[in-house]
């Protein structure tokens, strides 16, 4: 179990615990002070609930998230359509990332820590209403009654007119997007007034899902960079500064998945948790969608890759989990993540001689002028033989 002070970095980690109220100037509250940050120890009850419990919330975004990145290319809608990184995005991701990370570092020892995150839990508010609203989207279609009748709308946002009219945001939604919106806007009120785990839980799924669903790598290559490059970033700034310890002491928004390790002892308002952040979940969780895409390549019923590289990130998250309770220091889940999740599917690659091939798969985005060109021709070529 990581120290209450080294808890506030990790992927995996234990909270820092809340003094608000006290006195520390009073004897009473003093002796309350001290019994509050002496080290809390779980029951090996609540340690495995709360790890058990945070290794099943991650592969939920990563399988539905990986499943939904197959056909997100489809959707009419421009917010629904994936974003592609290509390798020279993959390259300077840890660059632009560790620039962030020590941009905040300096805006919590410049700023009140106060102000930043009431700015950063309004920013978080909107997006995580989005993010909870599109995930819910084809839940609520599966479950929406046949015979309320569902209005459909239209938000367009033009530049420009005439012929040089451009849509920058033209998205359609329906009833059961407003219904989406609407329930959505309340777990958000709820995060914000209360910061409960399960509001914070919530919105964390559904970034992450989103992100998983959303964000493309174009080829294995690339995304070998971006892994790798994380890789470095995540070891740097957790073993070799205190900058990641001090931001994520500081930082508060749903960027992660919490779970109580006092649980069983304290209910729902339980106190004490095991984190995992999001970033542990989305950089692998991406890698293993496209796996998958290139299992849908193959034409093939098989879906060899994307289950390895699933079960090499339950193996890597474990181990992660292992060394963290082995060895009482808060561990950098990419440095076991990254290389299980490559290095499984790469050996099996190898056994089956389609390494190459694997390599070889290239996604393109929507936007590439090429596809365009190919489409549009497509489309001629349809109405000529109409």
């Amino acid at each position: 179990m990581a120290d209450v002070d080294q808890g506030s970095v990790l992927p995996i980690e234990t909270s820092p615990p809340a003094l608000d109220g006290l006195n520390a100037t009073d004897t009473n509250a003093t002796d309350v002070v001290n019994a509050t940050v002496a080290k809390f120890v779980a029951t090996p009850e609540g340690t495995a609930l709360a790890y058990g419990s945070l290794v099943f919330m991650a592969l939920l975004p990563i399988f539905f998230g990986a499943l939904r990145s197959v056909s997100c290319g489809k959707s009419k809608n421009s917010s629904d359509m994936p974003e592609t990184i290509t390798g020279r995005d993959a390259a300077r991701f840890p660059i632009i990332a560790s620039c962030t990370l020590f941009g905040l570092y300096l805006f919590f020892k410049v700023f009140s820590q106060e102000y930043i995150n009431l700015l950063l839990s309004m920013y978080f508010f909107v997006l995580g209403i989005l993010a909870l609203s599109h995930t819910m989207s084809p839940f609520m279609n599966r479950i929406f009654p046949a015979n309320v009748p569902i209005k459909q709308y239209q938000l367009l946002f033009t530049q420009g007119s005439g012929d040089t009219k451009e849509e920058i945001v033209n998205y359609e939604f329906d009833t059961k997007d407003m219904i989406c919106l609407v329930i959505s806007t309340v777990v958000g009120v709820w995060y914000v007034l209360q910061k409960h785990w399960i509001a914070n839980n919530l919105f964390g799924l559904a970034f992450a899902l989103n992100g998983v669903e959303l964000l493309h790598l174009n080829n294995v290559s690339t995304g070998c960079i971006l892994l790798g490059g994380l890789f470095v970033y995540d070891v740097f700034w957790v073993f070799g500064t205190n900058v990641m310890v001090t931001v994520a002491k500081s930082f508060e928004a749903p960027i992660k998945l919490v779970f109580p390790q006092d649980l069983l002892e304290q209910g729902l308002g339980a106190s004490q948790f095991a984190m995992l952040g999001l970033g542990d979940i989305v950089i692998p969780g991406i890698f293993i969608a496209l796996l998958l895409r290139f299992d849908v390549s193959l034409k093939k019923d098989t879906r060899t890759y994307f289950y390895t590289s699933f079960l090499a990130y339950i193996f890597g998250l474990g181990l992660t989990i292992w060394v963290m309770h082995t060895f009482k220091h808060a561990q950098p889940a990419l440095l076991y993540l990254v290389p299980a999740c490559i290095g499984f599917p790469v050996v099996v690659a190898l056994l089956k001689g389609e390494l190459t091939e694997m390599f070889r798969y290239e996604e393109t985005s929507p936007e590439d002028p090429a596809v365009k060109e190919k489409t549009t021709d497509t489309t001629e070529a349809e109405k000529k033989d109409k």
